[in-house]
């Protein structure tokens, strides 16, 4: 799935959301530079692996959130966890290094991943790229749960507060 797909997925399941474009983005600190209107709103994304590369997990936690991986493993129950390598990364989510994104699991074909969203989001706003660090799609965190769930994808809400 691209940017296009997404945008025209979002419209085809009839979900509310607003689409804001911007300069490419790598880090939260430019994301936060940008100074978009729901700038709270967008989380910081992990891709990461358990030790045996058995399963892969999309974070997507606070944007003030600093992750400790330690105690990230006990809150999943998982064996210990590491980021996973770029080529992982393609391959498993089909994203480029710097395109982490919510929205990758959708291409996911093996269901090797699963996504964890902050519960934090679970009643507002959670702001994601689209396949690319080039726009922001902002959309209520219960219809992205809802979304995933539907196309068939493992995800899961946790409370990552535990983790700063």
């Amino acid at each position: 799935m691209n940017k296009t797909e997404v945008l025209a997925l979002l419209k085809k399941e009839k979900t509310e959301f607003t689409l804001t474009e911007h300069p490419p983005v790598f880090t939260m600190e430019e994301m936060r530079q940008l100074h978009l209107e729901h700038e709270e709103d967008v989380p910081v994304n992990l891709f990461l692996r358990d030790d045996k590369k058995r399963n892969y997990y999309l974070v997507s936690a606070d944007g003030k959130t600093r992750t400790d991986l330690k105690a990230l493993r006990h809150i999943l129950g998982s064996r210990p966890l590491s980021f996973a390598s770029e080529n992982d990364l393609k391959k498993i989510l089909g994203l480029e290094k710097g395109n982490v994104c919510t929205f990758g699991i959708l291409n996911d074909r093996d269901h090797r991943c699963e996504a964890v969203i902050d519960i934090r989001f679970q009643n507002r706003l959670i702001g994601i790229h689209p396949m690319e660090n080039t726009a922001t799609v902002f959309l209520k965190g219960n219809d992205l749960f809802a979304l995933l769930l539907k196309h068939g994808c493992r995800v899961r809400w946790a409370d990552l507060n535990q983790i700063v």
